[in-house]
């Protein structure tokens, strides 16, 4: 069975929210790019700051985005990629976030980490050619911010550690390494693995001038059912001033957000750290502070990962919760996520951005809501009625270039038809 990418996962462990049909929008045809929206269309009001993020996730686990396929020649490889940048500008976006470390490995030279396996098909050997470095100096010549997107703890989309390159970290350390769920994972419990993963990621940041580091959904992994982490004897050696092993979880996670950040100051000022969550913090039945949701995953609960409070601390630059919901959806509405939201960072140092779902949209098997092409377009304007939101970023890369049913285009014809500069 071929691995699933990330945002197909984290929506496959939404399987125990409660469904329920929001209004369904009238179908109707998307204009093309550039061209004025109609009377009484989703456009959203201008603000009075145009620093807005446009931004774009481009995913390399399992050749999600990029490359199209392992094995590719490098020339082959650079061409895809410029094609992606190019299609971003042309979508008037202006930041682009690579996946450069999407499962213990690398998309440069590192002497942390092997060479990813989906550049060649075999971890270890080497491309022949810098994609983060090109991608930097690309993506910075054609006036688009990069983001260095890394994956903190997963190792492998299997759990056979026999797999991994002789030299690959996790065979140095066997001790590192829990298997759970069929995939493999470094325990975030472990100091040594928590020095060595920002080790690994903040090399990238020291050899090139990447505009942010940026995490996504993963943390302590998903929930499996009727398996638990084994991390027993890490909460032995580790977890004695803790309430419980939850607590202690958490704050494992706490320490990797925070230290990252100072890391980072102090490695390369300026450069940012952005945080892309599950779009559920804590519904309200677990937490008065949550959100009027009944999402069956909770990032607090079952990620371990207090993403309010990294927000309300201000450990982090920017934060970009995946509202992947309709307007309407009843166990999870985006209208009522993102002013949930909103009002987390009201007042903080945070900058709010919104993660979108654009793969949903036309795709097989989704509510009538994403078979409307005006769908991500009403976020937008939705989103425009609060000031604390600055910017959207879309998943992904692929179904950018592809559009099946015009709702990107939609987009850029009613929201994006100037150019904008990323918020500072």
């Amino acid at each position: 069975m071929r691995p699933v990418s990330r945002r197909v996962f984290a929506a496959a462990a939404l399987s125990t929210l409660v469904t329920a049909p929001g209004a369904a929008a009238a179908p109707g045809g998307a204009p093309a790019a550039g061209v004025a929206p109609a009377p009484g269309s989703a456009a959203a009001p201008r603000r009075r700051d145009s620093a807005e993020l446009r931004g774009v996730w481009l995913a390399t686990v399992d050749n999600r985005d990029w490359p199209t396929k392992p094995g590719l020649t490098a020339a082959a490889q650079r061409a895809e990629l410029i094609a992606h940048l190019d299609r971003a500008v042309r979508d008037r976006l202006n930041t682009v976030i690579l996946q450069v470390r999407p499962t213990a490995d690398a998309l440069w030279p590192s002497p942390h980490e092997p060479w990813s396996e989906y550049l060649t098909g075999t971890q270890g050997r080497s491309p022949g050619w810098d994609p983060l470095g090109t991608a930097v100096a690309e993506a910075h010549a054609r006036g688009l911010q990069l983001h260095a997107w890394f994956n903190p703890y997963r190792i492998a989309l299997h759990a056979d550690p026999a797999r991994l390159v002789a030299s690959h970290p996790a065979r140095r350390h066997p001790d590192w390494v829990v298997r759970h769920g069929g995939r493999l994972y470094y325990n975030p419990g472990l100091p040594q693995v928590r020095a060595f993963v920002q080790d690994a990621m903040l090399d990238a940041v020291a050899r090139y001038p990447v505009d942010a580091v940026h995490f996504d959904d993963y943390f302590y992994p998903y929930p499996v059912a009727g398996q638990s982490f084994g991390d027993d004897a890490a909460y032995d050696a580790y977890g004695g001033g803790f309430v419980n092993r939850a607590a202690w979880r958490r704050d494992n996670i706490d320490k990797l957000v925070r230290e990252t950040a100072a890391r980072i100051r102090q490695l390369r000022p300026g450069t940012q750290f952005g945080i892309s969550p599950f779009g559920v913090w804590r519904n309200t039945s677990s937490d008065s502070r949550g959100s009027d949701t009944r999402a069956g995953v909770q990032t607090y609960d079952d990620l371990h990962a207090d993403t309010r409070k990294w927000v309300r601390e201000g450990w982090l630059d920017y934060i970009v919760p995946q509202v992947y919901w309709n307007i309407g959806f009843a166990a999870a509405d985006y209208a009522r996520l993102v002013p949930w939201w909103a009002e987390v960072a009201k007042g903080t140092r945070t900058r709010l951005y919104i993660g979108e779902a654009l793969y949903k949209t036309g795709a097989a098997g989704q509510p009538a809501e994403w078979q409307d092409p005006a769908e991500l377009s009403r976020h937008l304007t939705l989103a425009a009625g609060h000031a604390q939101v600055r910017g959207h970023v879309f998943f992904a890369a692929r179904d950018l270039a592809r559009d099946p049913i015009g709702a990107m285009a939609r987009v850029v014809a009613d929201h994006y038809r100037q150019p904008a500069q990323p918020p500072r």
